[in-house]
């Protein structure tokens, strides 16, 4: 079940978000008194209520907004409960003042918007000492592993625990609260009206995690990488996962570097069965791979894990899809399947979807040559690969029939920008942008008005997304779905 919190300043914009939400599915709203402005209605907030509520009333030290005396805010969670009313919010240092009375049952909390304490037990067995029905635990997490601990915390519990770590390495925990027990998690009225940092929307949880079909048995996948907030695999991956009847679902796991090596280590226990992989970890997952597919000695790079057995195995599907995604381009060109032996092909950058495909073009008889604004990682790569290099400034010297972008440039919100000057686009060329949001760069509307063939990253990232399902569930990817999906998170094409 999920908990939607509603806060707003005036009494009718409160109640009729609340019937709102429940016209829409909610079964429980948070009411947060200490939004309210001027004086305090109950009864009116509580009249016909369409659904039980949890009456809370923040200080500011705990992050809310009420501003008035303690003796008047106590008074209020007292005339809640007078009144009846579901639940009652009461943090730990006031729950031993303010009695049980009634039907309502107690939630005794706790905030800490700096860290999740090293001694969450401790507080834990605090929290329930003041009579709780529920406790709720509401921590920063500094670190991915914080989530795990959290988790753990609320599935070892005796007493129903809502144990949830905030800021977007938290997210996590939002989303599989019900996977570890708990008998609620938190939601907001709207995404952009968020009261808690990595708190999600009551249409986020539902329409893309479906969190009211997660039970203890869901398997767990996402996306790893850092920052991952702009990721849309989420809305790819969870569809098909609905459309197909596959019990599972698909998380963003923000990771800072320094904490990869202990989020793998954590994964299993989390419930993860696979995971794709992005900026910045696609070459340092490799020190953790117990096994590799064939690809991946060239590539040096890998997208995918799946955990099997305490083992850990990488692949990387960019390459073939890319390869797949720029056939279908050249076929449609030429009428006619086209041999890329004798072409030039241009990658710029030097990262992992880089390697990945000029991997996968030199295997298919294409010379290659790397552009990176970084020069140490372009040679590099080139040197893996025994491809050509040319730096950054001199990538117009290169007369390359086939250009790849491997950059960021050009991704939403930077929009106006391009990797590749029009004026060096020829209309022979083959031109391949791997950004995905948009779909239609300005270096793709740039060769498309010099008449050259184009290839979005769009395409790429559906085929690399439908070969990470078949590892994930063994099951053929809905790769119309998906794509549906992806151009609709994105926006309508703009030529």
């Amino acid at each position: 079940m999920i908990c939607v919190s509603i806060a707003r300043g005036r009494h009718r914009h409160m109640i009729a978000e609340h019937r709102h939400l429940v016209q829409q599915g909610a079964q429980l709203a948070e009411l947060r008194l200490d939004y309210i402005n001027g004086e305090v209605n109950l009864k009116r907030l509580l009249l016909d209520r369409p659904s039980p509520v949890v009456i809370t009333c923040r200080r500011e030290r705990d992050g809310g907004k009420f501003t008035g005396s303690e003796d008047q805010r106590q008074m209020l969670l007292r005339s809640a409960i007078a009144e009846g009313v579901e639940y009652v919010d009461l943090e730990d240092d006031i729950a031993g003042t303010i009695g049980r009375y009634g039907k309502t049952k107690r939630i005794i909390s706790l905030h800490d918007y700096r860290k999740t304490p090293d001694d969450l037990a401790d507080i834990h067995a605090r929290l329930a000492s003041h009579d709780a029905d529920i406790i709720k635990l509401a921590t920063t997490a500094n670190q991915p592993h914080d989530n795990l601990r959290m988790l753990q915390l609320v599935r070892a519990s005796k007493v129903p625990t809502v144990g949830i770590c905030m800021g977007d390495i938290g997210t996590p925990s939002r989303i599989l609260a019900g996977r570890f027990g708990a008998p609620f998690t938190f939601a907001t009225f709207h995404h952009e009206r968020t009261l808690a940092p990595g708190q999600l929307s009551f249409q986020q949880m539902t329409e893309i995690y479906h969190y009211d079909r997660i039970d203890s048995n869901t398997v767990v996948y996402g996306v790893v990488g850092d920052p991952i907030g702009h990721s849309l695999s989420p809305m790819v991956h969870n569809a098909a996962f609905r459309r197909m009847g596959v019990n599972a679902v698909y998380l963003p796991f923000r990771v800072p570097r320094e904490h990869l090596s202990q989020f793998l280590e954590d994964a299993p226990a989390l419930g993860i069965k696979g995971l794709s992989v992005t900026i910045p970890h696609k070459e340092a997952v490799l020190k953790k791979l117990t096994r590799m597919d064939d690809s991946m000695s060239g590539i040096a790079a890998a997208n995918t894990l799946l955990f099997e057995d305490g083992k850990i195995v990488g692949h990387n599907t960019d390459h073939q899809a890319a390869l797949d995604s720029l056939e279908l381009a050249l076929t449609e060109h030429h009428g006619r399947k086209a041999a890329l032996d004798n072409q030039t092909a241009l990658v710029l950058g030097a990262g992992g979807a880089a390697k990945a495909i000029a991997y996968g073009l030199k295997r298919m008889g294409a010379t290659v040559v790397v552009a990176g604004r970084t020069p140490q990682r372009a040679q590099q790569l080139a040197d893996s690969l025994k491809c050509k290099t040319v730096e950054w400034a001199n990538r117009y010297s290169v007369q390359p029939d086939i250009l790849v972008n491997c950059t960021p440039v050009g991704m939403h919100p930077n929009v106006d920008a391009t990797p590749y000057d029009k004026h060096h686009l020829r209309p022979s060329m083959v031109v391949f942008d791997t950004v995905y949001n948009p779909e239609n760069t300005l270096l793709l509307k740039d060769a498309r008005s010099q008449s050259c063939t184009v290839v979005t990253g769009v395409e790429m990232f559906v085929r690399q997304a439908c070969l990470q399902f078949k590892e994930f569930t063994s099951q053929e990817a809905p790769s119309d779905l998906m794509r549906d999906v992806l151009k609709r998170a994105i926006g309508p094409a703009k030529y």
